[in-house]
């Protein structure tokens, strides 16, 4: 049974992506963005996600402790070999990589992100499906019919806005 607070780290760790960053050495964190070693707006993961989308590799698995975040990199990984939590883990960031650059997920894009032929879109619609049961993404427009062009968005869409 999950508690109050697996609940609430479960959504800090989903909502990683778009969470602004957080120093625990504000001091150094000052003097270390001050000389250009590392940067403020907390893009790192984001460029994470996209290196991984871009090189076709499993989604990163996120995990946050107490005093740490700890950021998993699998290499790479036929669409086959990916377990269905992979392919889930891999669908929202990928919904959430496309929230964030203004964009929506659609059935061909996640096909791109997979390397799925055009011919195999039910591929990536049982992926979506699946990413939908788990409740980590919707529809964008739900009074659309139209599967063919539907868009996705993160489950925390409507929260934003």
């Amino acid at each position: 049974m999950l508690t109050f607070m697996s609940l609430i780290l479960m959504a800090f760790i989903l909502r990683f992506v778009d969470h602004n960053p957080e120093s625990r050495n504000e001091i150094i964190a000052r003097f270390m963005r001050r000389v250009n070693i590392c940067e403020e707006r907390g893009s790192g993961i984001d460029k994470v996600v996209f290196e991984c989308e871009y090189n076709q590799l499993p989604a990163p698995e996120i995990i946050v402790g107490d005093n740490y975040t700890r950021i998993i990199l699998y290499a790479h990984k036929t669409l086959r070999q990916m377990d269905k939590q992979d392919k889930v883990r891999a669908c929202y960031l990928h919904a959430c990589l496309k929230y964030v650059s203004g964009e929506h997920m659609t059935n061909q894009s996640l096909r791109e992100r997979f390397g799925i032929q055009e011919k195999n879109y039910p591929i990536a619609s049982r992926i979506i499906s699946d990413t939908i049961k788990a409740g980590l993404i919707k529809d964008y427009d739900t009074e659309s019919k139209s599967r063919k062009y539907a868009k996705y968005v993160p489950y925390w869409f409507q929260v934003l806005m």
